[in-house]
């Protein structure tokens, strides 16, 4: 299993680790701060190397109970301790951005009951999809644009923390996000909490308050069908 050390500390860039596995231009670590994509978030890129041998890691996947990184050539299997260092800028940006999604999510949820269906980032833009009940008007996406940026700004704190799987199932809020999904052997979820906002089981990074968010605006709105909307966003 690959220690997995972005769950606990999303700020860390870099990190030491053993190599456990090296299969061409792949390699399995015993720890990682590379986050290997999912919810919507991309995988890291950034750097493994020691001395004189360094490679650019340009894809991160997981597979199974490992972590697996994908290099942009071999590196030398006599390779036994590395150190790695994230592509900084790229992974806040996805912090920033994935925050910014969980905290539209809690707006549209408490003001108008609508239920995210799907969601997507980069380093420099994000969509969001949601079932929405009521009418799709340029007013309704100024007021869910308003409300999210007011919460944005009131610097609330982003609190992660685990709960037993059978308490996070009778949480209404984790439910409306689909946690049981969660593979049956998942036994603990993580959750991601942004104070008043949003409680959402969540695998990705994030920033610590809103505050370092800053400001979102939405760059397009349409309708996917009878009831599914999709909001298009970038940060400033």
């Amino acid at each position: 299993m690959t220690e997995e050390l972005f769950l606990k500390d999303s700020y860390l860039r870099e990190f030491e680790a053993r190599v456990v596995r090296l299969d061409g231009r792949e390699v399995i670590l015993d720890r990682t701060a590379f986050y290997p994509g999912g919810g919507g978030q991309p995988p890291d890129r950034g750097s493994l190397g020691v001395g004189p041998v360094r490679a650019e890691v340009v894809d991160v996947r997981r597979e199974g109970g490992h972590i697996v990184h994908v290099l942009d050539h071999v590196i030398p299997e006599t390779v036994r301790e590395i150190r790695g260092k994230l592509d900084w800028e790229r992974r806040y940006a996805h912090m920033r951005y994935h925050t910014a999604l969980h905290v539209l999510s809690g707006v549209i949820w408490r003001r108008f009951g609508a239920r995210v269906t799907g969601g997507q980032m980069r380093s420099d833009h994000a969509r969001m999809d949601f079932s929405f009940p009521g009418e799709w008007t340029s007013e309704v996406v100024g007021e869910i644009e308003r409300l999210t940026n007011e919460a944005l700004a009131e610097g609330r704190p982003v609190r992660i923390y685990e709960l037993p799987r059978g308490e996070a199932l009778e949480t209404p809020d984790l439910i409306r996000t689909q946690v049981n999904l969660v593979p049956e052997r998942v036994k603990t979820i993580r959750v991601v909490e942004i104070e008043g906002i949003d409680s959402q089981a969540d695998g990705g990074t994030h920033v610590a308050n809103t505050r370092e968010v800053g400001e979102m605006e939405i760059t397009g709105h349409k309708s996917k069908g009878r009831q599914n909307k999709r909001i298009e966003f970038v940060l400033r």
